[in-house]
């Protein structure tokens, strides 16, 4: 479906429209109301959506790359393998809605706010979540290679299986986060909250993790192989079969 002329226009009410395949490439939907749109497989490269309500929208499959989504409302929006490769998303509402299997690389999401989103087999590698709200949020096996995450709270997420090798966490809430199975290789968590984490099995390999609070925390059968724990508060911690666990403080 291509759009006509005179739609590429900011500030239109376009809720409850049938945009199916649309071609919306570099249009300006600045301020636009998308409320529970049907943009399913809808072409919105490089498309300026600041500010724009789709809450509810249908977003499956949809081309988002190089998208300006600042401050864009998407909660409850189903965004199901949809590309956002690269986006920006900084204070962007996606409270609740679905991005299983959608590809983040590079995105930008500074502060954005991810309250119960569904992320299961996400790609946020290189992905900016700097301060962004996570809490309840579902990244199980999701791809966050290099993703920034400092500041960023993921009180109870759910991360297990989750590809977290070399992303920055430092100063992060993971209080309760379901981390089991994780890969954490190389990732850096100084200062980070792991209250009560459950880091069962997973991969903590010359992971840095100075400062960090795992008091409560489930590290059984971790692997903690040059990660460096020092000042790091482990206070009831399970450290059942944990490889190495000499050194640690």
């Amino acid at each position: 479906m291509i759009v006509p002329l005179e739609l590429r226009i900011a500030h239109l009410d376009l809720s409850d429209a049938d945009l199916i395949d649309a071609d919306l490439g570099g249009a300006n939907l600045t301020n636009a109301g998308l409320t529970n749109a049907d943009l399913t497989n809808a072409n919105l490269k490089d498309a300026v959506l600041g500010g724009a309500d789709l809450t509810g929208a249908d977003l499956t499959g949809a081309i988002l790359t190089g998208a300006d989504l600042k401050g864009v409302i998407l909660t409850g929006s189903d965004l199901t393998a949809a590309d956002l490769t690269g986006a920006i998303l900084t204070g962007a509402d996606l409270t609740g809605a679905i991005l299983t299997g959608a590809i983040l690389k590079d995105a930008v999401l500074t502060g954005a706010i991810l309250t119960g989103a569904v992320l299961t087999g996400a790609i946020l590698t290189g992905a900016i979540l700097k301060g962004a709200i996570l809490t309840g949020a579902i990244l199980k096996s999701a791809v966050l290679t290099g993703t920034i995450l400092t500041g960023a709270d993921l009180t109870g997420a759910i991360l297990k299986g989750a590809d977290l090798k070399g992303a920055d966490l430092t100063g992060a809430n993971l209080t309760g986060a379901d981390l089991k199975g994780a890969n954490l290789t190389g990732a850096i968590l100084k200062g980070a909250d792991l209250k009560g984490a459950d880091l069962k099995g997973a991969h903590l390999a010359r992971a840095v993790l100075t400062g960090a609070n795992l008091a409560g925390a489930d590290l059984a059968g971790a692997i903690l192989a040059d990660a460096d724990l020092m000042r790091a508060y482990l206070a009831r911690a399970d450290l059942t079969g944990a490889k190495p666990t000499a050194g640690l403080n």
